[in-house]
């Protein structure tokens, strides 16, 4: 595989810790702390959040609060607000409060989805076509999320032309905007760099995303890889919190303060401001009650030299 360093001069950004980050948590946030964070969020410029998920509170208690907490969150016009639903239902309740998008997923693996969201591929494509209608109808963008697109717990390695046929069947029924999925971080960065090159030539009229979790400690890695092929959108969960309590071995998202402090250190544009990200970060953390894997959490934004006389 020939490869060439092309990296955009922007890159943008889904904060998706209110919804991804904060669905693995034990701990019950306050719909109040969950508007906090979504507002603070908006006040550091991060360009697109993904503020919550119309799935059943049955299967996850963390998000039944997903209507007040969108009646709530102080909306910006620069900002894109969007939000996860599962099925039919789950979009009819998301319509209602007016998201900018609606993101629906998919697992590139037939054991997977069936896991996840007891259904077939198959299934969950035909309630993505009635979901993509009513969207449509509400003048509402739908994106959609392959997950386990680099491996899968139950299936071992996903073929590629896999990944791109299903890419390809969401994009006929109207879906250009699309995130891959490294549901449990076995992704590599040669893999990424491969997968991005096949997307952008096999896929062009797809706006393709990128969303890593740091399992293994690639996570950032792979970002880089994906950047330097060309991809300019990323899905990342501030302190690097988050994970599926639906897939064995998940590990946290790539951070994103992590992420903005290295982009920003190799004069790529991301919009955001760290010194608020990191007042946020600390907001979250105080409210989780517990640590973060985040690096740049814990070391802070850009080094100040010490002076040596007065060390």
């Amino acid at each position: 595989m020939s490869w060439e360093w092309q990296a955009p001069p922007k890159v943008w950004i889904r904060d998706v810790s209110p919804r991804d980050g904060l669905q693995a948590e034990k701990v019950i946030v306050s719909t109040e702390d969950k508007v906090s964070l979504v507002d603070q969020l908006t006040h550091a410029g991060v360009p697109r959040i993904e503020v919550t998920s119309f799935v059943s509170p049955k299967w996850l208690p963390q998000m039944a609060d997903a209507e007040q907490v969108m009646a709530k969150i102080a909306r910006r016009a620069d900002v894109v607000y969007s939000v996860l639903v599962p099925n039919p239902v789950g979009a009819e309740r998301a319509l209602a409060t007016h998201p900018d998008e609606m993101t629906v997923f998919v697992s590139a693996s037939e054991t997977h989805n069936q896991k996840n969201v007891h259904r077939t591929i198959d299934e969950s494509l035909k309630g993505f076509a009635e979901i993509s209608a009513m969207a449509r109808s509400h003048g509402v963008v739908l994106s959609a999320v392959i997950v386990t697109a680099f491996g899968c717990p139950y299936e071992g390695t996903v073929p590629l032309s896999q990944v791109l046929g299903l890419a390809e069947r969401l994009r006929d029924m109207g879906i250009h905007e699309l995130a891959l999925g490294d549901t449990v971080g076995v992704a590599n960065p040669r893999q990424v760099a491969h997968v991005v090159q096949a997307f952008r030539e096999k896929l062009p009229d797809i706006s393709l995303a990128l969303h890593f979790h740091d399992t293994r400690g690639t996570a950032l890695s792979n970002l880089l890889a994906a950047v330097g092929s060309g991809a300019s959108r990323f899905e990342t969960a501030l302190g690097g919190i988050g994970g599926s309590p639906f897939s064995p071995g998940a590990g946290g998202n790539l951070s994103t303060e992590d992420t903005v402090y290295c982009l920003d250190e190799m004069g790529i544009e991301t919009g955001i401001d760290l010194d608020q990200l990191l007042q946020t970060a600390r907001f979250l953390v105080e409210k989780l009650g517990h640590d973060v894997p985040a690096k740049v959490f814990h070391a802070g934004g850009k080094m100040i030299p010490v002076n040596a006389s007065k060390s």
